[in-house]
């Protein structure tokens, strides 16, 4: 396994390790039996994946001498509310779980965010792991410590921010990943090469061309490379005080996007439409040389992601939901107003916030994306 740990500024007990390989799952189990959490370890699931893997990481569990239960939700954003959290909390009062029961979050973005949540909130706060089965949580979501939940008013509403002990990422879980989830992890890959390393442009859009995004050393080196720079910058800004604000490139209007879809569109699909209009948004406002967002939105299309908003989702429906972004203040000058920071780039790798746009050019530009 290669490892990358992930420091926290005078929390040296909560600092982490991930670990990223192929066929790791055995080795996973053994680090986690070694680590000294309780022998105790409920695993946090959805019936998709645990129909994919849940007795085998069973069976690995327990071959390493730890005692096992199962907590199964069903799958989908749908099913991210505080419903379901509840839900695994009562699953642990009901099977005895206290402060050393490990939590082991396996499966995509939503299981890991609701299981980290559970975990920070359970008798105040008890130890989980991560352990992504998707392109999406291996590339992004499993690092950083932020969890929660929908609520009716936006996306991520409800959360806290509480630390893994470990993620463990095997990319044998990739190989059950059906296609076009598979691609929707790429949009995360894509907005490290535009914050940070353009390399992974020129990679992903290399190994789209070649047919070769499955390829097991293509997927070990943007799974680590993006970890990396993840990783660099939790531990500079773990809250999101500032810095951290950079890993939501494409965020801010692409869950807009997710929201007014109704959820239809994926989280990578809508992050790649958000990128796209961050990008446009960065050309007009901040001088990006064309030829430099042309590379961003020529990764994006080459992995088979929509760089259009879809026909039956208004401008005015995207533009609503983004008054309600959570990392949104009040305008001390105009009642009723909300300030939106934007994530703009002025050059390949170097991102920065701004703050409001002009909302006719935002209209302009979300209208000029219009299929």
């Amino acid at each position: 396994m290669n490892e990358l740990k992930v420091t926290l500024k005078g929390r040296r007990d909560d600092s982490y390790r991930i670990h990223v390989g192929e066929g790791i799952l055995e080795k996973a189990a053994m680090e986690i039996a070694r680590s000294g959490i309780d022998r105790r370890c409920v695993v946090v699931t959805d019936n998709t994946v645990d129909a994919l893997h849940g007795q085998r990481v069973q069976a690995a569990l327990e071959k390493a001498g730890l005692r096992i239960d199962r907590f199964i939700l069903p799958p989908g954003e749908e099913n991210k509310t505080i419903e379901s959290v509840v839900a695994i909390a009562a699953c642990l009062t009901s099977l005895g779980a206290d402060r050393q029961t490990l939590l082991v979050a396996l499966g995509g973005g939503v299981i890991g965010d609701m299981t980290g949540f559970a975990a920070s909130i359970y008798m105040r706060g008890i130890p989980f792991v991560q352990m992504p089965t998707t392109l999406l949580a291996q590339v992004d979501s499993s690092i950083g410590g932020k969890t929660g939940v929908d609520a009716v008013s936006g996306k991520n509403m409800l959360g806290t921010f509480h630390q893994p002990r470990a993620v463990f990422i095997d990319i044998d879980f990739l190989k059950t990943l059906p296609e076009e989830i598979f691609r929707s992890g790429l949009a995360e890959a894509i907005k490290y090469g535009a914050i940070e390393n353009p390399a992974l442009l020129y990679d992903i859009e290399k190994a789209a061309s070649e047919n070769a995004l499955r390829n097991v050393s293509f997927l070990l080196r943007i799974i680590h490379e993006s970890c990396r720079i993840k990783k660099g910058i939790v531990e500079l800004d773990e809250r999101e005080g500032g810095l951290r604000r950079i890993l939501n490139f494409g965020h801010t209007i692409g869950h807009a996007v997710e929201a007014a879809s109704g959820f239809v569109l994926s989280h990578g699909e809508a992050v790649a439409i958000g990128m796209t209009a961050a990008t446009r948004l960065s050309e007009k406002l901040h001088g990006l040389p064309f030829e430099e967002g042309e590379r961003i939105i020529s990764a994006i299309r080459a992995v088979g992601l929509p760089c259009m908003i879809p026909a039956d989702i208004g401008i005015d429906a995207v533009i609503a939901k983004l008054s309600l972004d959570k990392k949104s203040r009040d305008d001390v000058h105009k009642k009723d107003r909300k300030i939106i920071n934007y994530i703009m780039i002025s050059r390949l790798g170097k991102p920065f916030a701004h703050a409001a746009i002009d909302d006719d050019i935002l209209r302009e530009t979300l209208t000029g994306m219009m299929q």
